[in-house]
């Protein structure tokens, strides 16, 4: 709670903001001065604190913390064509994320080895809008690598337990999986997992087809779960810190919870696209749906947003996985042949809160969970939350204000989304950056090392 006693100061800021913004938790009015990129005072509405710059937020806008987007395929260097720093980083400002941990796989070479990561932020080096970070990845033979790549910066690692769809990042066995963990377990760092099965997918109807259920019977919640199982046993035999990329399985969050009280160090994040579309839904050929592991049923989506509102998955992050549009609709709507990616950095926010708030739930909590859990759970203390001496990474958005998703206009490479033509709730009036308006012309962002803020400071 603020204080009138907070409101003595004569200084003048940088930029001072005033307007209802969420502070600890909940939305008070305030007046908030920045300076050098910092939130440097927050004082009660009315203070009057003098700046070089002063913005007024409308009566309709509240002021939110900058998004952590932990789950995000820019797919640069090699595979630009599908992405790219530029265009990425342009959508994730247009949609309230100022910040991004890059994948390690779709880039080449993919971030398995210290020589690939210097490549990787050579080519982002001044061309990035928001603050990007980098995972590294684990793939059969690149050990040796893992601490070169944690000394060097990288937020965590990567692995998947079955083929990842493209032939330069291998999946892992279990045991190499185990010994992955007991290098990072001895470095605290933290091994995040593509966890499916790749034995039962190998066992499942495999038919092909424009039917959305083929295609969701190839990718059952065994395969999942199972793979779960693993991770957990793990990271329990290891002392390592884990995490389960994009759940999509709510049959699997009573083994999570039990990990958990066990003392496991596990966390879990789900997808905006699970949490608002059903596999009932999709209509045949539409392969803009196409995601592994798969959009499940509307029950399952209900499980998902039970478990975040008990606590059992951790956030919520975008998966963006762009592609062109020549793999994503490659066989005429053969959801066999389609790349399977969703590309939803820029729409994340307005689809979760659509969709909380018809669940009587709040943006208070909405905003904890694509900001502040994500931002914690990778060490980046001074992101996620608005307070004193913490970055001034902002997003202005009018909670009430309904729009169309119109592709054409979305800022990512490639217009195509699953949500075309959806009725969405929330629009990113403006997004700040270290204090700075992120209009999309000049690139202002930062190279992020985990422990420090930006990269050289």
């Amino acid at each position: 709670m603020l204080r009138a006693s907070d409101s003595i100061d004569s200084t003048e800021h940088d930029v001072v903001l005033r307007g209802r913004a969420l502070i600890d938790g909940r939305f008070e009015a305030v007046e908030i001065g920045v300076d050098a990129g910092r939130t440097s005072r927050i004082a009660p509405a009315d203070t009057a604190l003098a700046g070089a710059r002063v913005i007024d937020l409308a009566d309709e806008e509240v002021l939110l913390p900058g998004l952590v987007d932990t789950h995000v395929h820019v797919n640069e260097p090699g595979r630009t064509e599908w992405e790219g720093f530029e265009s990425a980083t342009r959508a994730a400002a247009a949609g309230g994320v100022t910040t991004i941990i890059d994948m390690p796989l779709n880039s080449i070479p993919p971030t398995v080895s210290v020589a690939a990561l210097d490549e990787k932020r050579a080519v982002a080096d001044g061309r990035v809008h928001v603050d990007v970070g980098f995972w590294g990845g684990v793939i059969p033979g690149n050990l040796p690598e893992l601490r070169p790549l944690h000394e060097e910066g990288v937020f965590g690692f990567k692995c998947f337990l079955l083929p990842s769809g493209v032939d330069e990042f291998p999946e892992i066995s279990a045991g190499e999986m185990r010994a992955a963990m007991e290098v990072l377990a001895g470095l605290d760092s933290l091994l995040i997992v593509h966890a499916e099965d790749a034995r039962i997918i190998a066992d499942s109807a495999r038919t092909g087809g424009r039917e959305y259920a083929d295609f969701l019977a190839s990718r059952p919640r065994t395969a999942e779960d199972s793979a779960i199982a693993e991770v957990i046993h793990a990271a329990e035999r290891t002392g390592a810190r884990a995490h389960i990329l994009h759940l999509s399985n709510g049959d699997s969050l009573g083994r999570i919870a039990a990990a958990r009280a066990a003392g496991i160090d596990l966390t879990v994040e789900t997808c905006p696209h699970y949490l608002t579309l059903s596999a009932e839904d999709i209509p045949a050929g539409a392969t803009a749906f196409k995601c592994c592991p798969p959009i499940r049923e509307a029950g399952n989506r209900d499980e998902l947003w039970r478990g975040l509102t008990d606590g059992t998955i951790d956030f919520v992050v975008s998966d963006h996985s762009p592609s062109t549009p020549e793999l994503k609709y490659a066989g005429d709507g053969d959801f066999a042949l389609a790349w399977g990616g969703i590309s939803s950095l820029q729409l994340g926010l307005p689809l979760v809160w659509t969709e909380a708030k018809r669940r009587g739930l709040p943006l208070e909590w909405v905003a904890a969970l694509m900001a502040e859990r994500p931002a914690d759970r990778i060490g980046l203390a001074d992101k996620g939350r608005i307070r004193e001496g913490g970055a001034a990474d902002f997003v202005v958005f009018a909670p009430d204000e309904i729009f169309i998703v119109d592709a054409a206009t979305l800022a990512h490479r490639h217009p195509i989304t699953p949500y075309q033509g959806r009725e969405l709730r929330g629009v990113v009036r403006q997004t700040y950056l270290a204090g700075a308006t992120v209009d999309g012309s000049a690139p202002r962002g930062r190279l992020l090392r985990r422990g420090t803020s930006a990269e050289g400071e």
